[in-house]
């Protein structure tokens, strides 16, 4: 049994390399600026996303840069670099560029333009904070419930490398301001940091971040149309969580599959979806931390809260500050009222005097949470 097993995986594996497909890469066109003496990368879902991996840099052939790379046929997506995504390909406006898409039927040559580099619109430079535990899952995550593209952050635990273990997963908004001070609009919350040192303590955990939409952040994180500020795409993007996100972090990680050990948490409108997103599926989503919500945005919220209240389990913690707008405790102890009398959740709320409606204040909260969510 054991030689038909092994000459079953040889004649597999000479399947596997037949299959393989000659897929050239060829760079025709660069922005004026670019100094040639710069390398170039590609990186995909076949590298594993890594932006720097010599095994896919292009070599430079006269005024074109090329490599040939084997591939099975199939589908895959993929960027051009200098060696890092902050010297990442980049669209015109200096926006983040959509991941190039690529399906491998037979051997092929593909031309590529650069329009421009991520550094060239460079900002007030910061110091990246972002422990070794962080890395990037996809830098443009599709998300099919909008038609939308979305960088993805992932914290793993410490032990998570040289174990077999699953863990919880928490899954937050604004991934901007989770990690990395480099990308944080206004600080970030320690994530990584909070995790590095109560994860021995109080129970290791993964981290999911998910970028907000920028200009369509409110939109996004907002459950129901606004009179202010537009339709509420909320529905959709809770969708996204619930039915694309979360099914392929189980996939891809080792993760802990039952609801009581799955968790979302968001600040002000990541707040408010977040609250939402676990009213919408009680039956994924076992708890939530609910820091600063903008309920005050949604009076349609109070709609109905009742009956949905009654499938929540699950444990929440509620927060909010004193120094926030006036409306910010008042309308929390409201649905906290609600959630009290209708569901069966197992719920605390904080309330600080002087806390403030920002990062820094989100900081300092985040550990109490954690320790909370995880007992």
């Amino acid at each position: 049994m054991l030689k038909f097993t092994f000459l079953w995986l040889c004649l597999s594996f000479a399947a596997t390399l037949s299959a393989q497909q000659t897929v050239t890469f060829r760079i025709t066109g660069l922005p004026s600026y670019h100094q040639p003496a710069n390398p170039i990368f590609l990186a995909g879902s076949f590298n594993n996303w890594n932006p720097g991996n010599k095994d896919y840099q292009l070599t430079k052939k006269g005024n074109e840069y090329q490599t040939s790379l084997q591939l099975p046929k199939g589908k895959y997506e993929y960027k051009v670099t200098r060696g890092s995504w902050e010297n990442a390909e980049c669209n015109a406006g200096g926006m983040i560029a959509e991941n190039r898409v690529l399906t491998v039927v037979s051997d092929t040559t593909i031309d590529l333009e650069v329009m421009q580099w991520a550094d060239h619109f460079p900002a007030t430079p910061k110091r990246s904070t972002a422990s070794k535990n962080v890395r990037i899952v996809d830098t443009a995550f599709y998300i099919p419930q909008l038609n939308r593209y979305r960088r993805i952050w992932i914290y793993l635990p410490q032990s998570y490398l040289a174990s077999h273990k699953k863990y919880p997963v928490i899954y937050m908004q604004d991934g901007q301001n989770l990690f990395d001070e480099a990308t944080a609009f206004s600080g970030e919350w320690g994530v990584d940091e909070t995790l590095d040192t109560l994860g021995a303590q109080v129970g290791e955990c993964i981290v999911v971040g998910i970028d907000n939409g920028k200009e369509k952040r409110l939109n996004e994180y907002s459950p129901y149309d606004m009179a202010q500020y537009g339709k509420g795409e909320g529905e959709e993007y809770a969708a996204f969580l619930a039915n694309t996100l979360k099914p392929f972090i189980d996939k891809k990680y080792r993760t802990k599959k039952c609801r009581k050990h799955r968790f979302i948490a968001g600040s002000s409108m990541g707040g408010l979806i977040s609250f939402y997103t676990m009213l919408q599926y009680p039956k994924i989503f076992g708890g939530a931390g609910i820091f600063s919500p903008s309920f005050w945005i949604v009076p349609q919220l109070k709609e109905g809260l009742e009956a949905k209240a009654k499938r929540v389990k699950g444990k929440i913690y509620f927060y909010a500050g004193m120094q926030e707008s006036a409306s910010m405790v008042p309308d929390m102890l409201y649905v906290l009222e609600q959630m009290d009398a209708h569901s069966k959740a197992k719920m605390t709320s904080v309330i600080r005097a002087s806390g403030k409606h920002n990062e820094a204040t989100w900081k300092e909260e985040f550990p109490l949470f954690y320790k909370w969510i995880m007992k």
